[in-house]
């Protein structure tokens, strides 16, 4: 049900000539090969992948269903507006309000689309055919980081002035000799440990997640035997659907965080955190 492709073919396929637990054949361990794809196409140097389909077909899905919803609005929502209208409310209730208040609100359609995107990216997992989580290839992560970065250090300059922004970064009140300390942490905290902890929270969650269930989908397979392997088989299709329904929780959770995270930034831009 879940897994890369390839992996639980070539596991099938050693299952079927013998190759089990009981037997001495080894286990065929997933790995980061579980991460690699040959380009569906190239051209020149660049190489279209089967995450860069997945990327590309998220962001049509995000644009398709939001013009779906209100393209023709209703006075009373009917049918996807509706649950148009459902997504962008939680969006704003749940993550935009709680930070940044009413003023805010001019934010809502960036952090409703970083939310569904990202969320969409991550469902890409559990769903057949796809399979994989782009996001866990870092290379889909750091973008969103920049993005998001850019806007930060772009309205704090606006709102607080470039001396005001990074003068900020210090509370008031502060004993001269504490600054000698204070000041390269704070500088590291806003430039180094922020943004990358942004971009690696989400990165490593569906990396661990994708590679989790690879692991006891090719289990399940290896473990398959008319003997006490069944068992054994048996116990690792239930961690199967155990991570399955653990990642729909985490594939939500960390859209949630990546974009409530955004909404903290750009809420301590508009004005000085201390």
């Amino acid at each position: 049900m879940i897994g890369d492709v390839r992996v639980v073919a070539d596991a099938v396929a050693r299952a079927g000539g013998g190759c089990h637990i009981f037997n001495g054949c080894g286990f065929p361990a997933p790995g980061l090969q579980n991460f690699e794809y040959k380009p569906l196409f190239s051209v020149g140097s660049f190489h279209f992948t089967k995450p860069m389909l997945i990327a590309v077909l998220c962001v049509l899905g995000v644009l398709v269903f939001f013009w779906a919803a209100f393209s023709r609005p209703k006075l009373v929502p009917r049918g996807v507006q509706n649950i148009g209208e459902m997504a962008v409310l939680g969006v704003r209730d749940q993550i935009l309000r709680p930070a940044l208040g009413r003023r805010g609100d001019g934010y809502l359609p960036f952090l409703v689309s970083l939310f569904f995107f990202i969320f969409l990216m991550n469902l890409m997992e559990l769903i057949p055919l796809f399979q994989f989580p782009s996001m866990s290839r870092i290379g889909f992560v750091w973008p969103l980081v920049f993005m998001v970065y850019f806007l930060y250090l772009f309205l704090g300059f606006k709102h607080q002035g470039a001396w005001g922004y990074f003068r900020n970064m210090i509370p008031p009140g502060v004993p001269a000799p504490v600054l000698l300390i204070l000041i390269p942490v704070e500088v590291a905290r806003f430039f180094i440990v922020q943004p990358f902890t942004l971009g690696v929270r989400l990165f490593a969650n569906m990396f661990a997640g994708h590679l989790l269930l690879t692991i006891f989908m090719v289990a399940t397979w290896y473990l398959m035997s008319f003997s006490a392997g069944l068992l054994y088989a048996a116990g690792s299709a239930f961690m199967v659907l155990f991570v399955f329904l653990l990642e729909l929780l985490v594939d939500l959770l960390q859209a949630f965080i990546f974009t409530t995270l955004t909404a903290t930034y750009i809420a301590s831009s508009l004005e000085a955190a201390h």
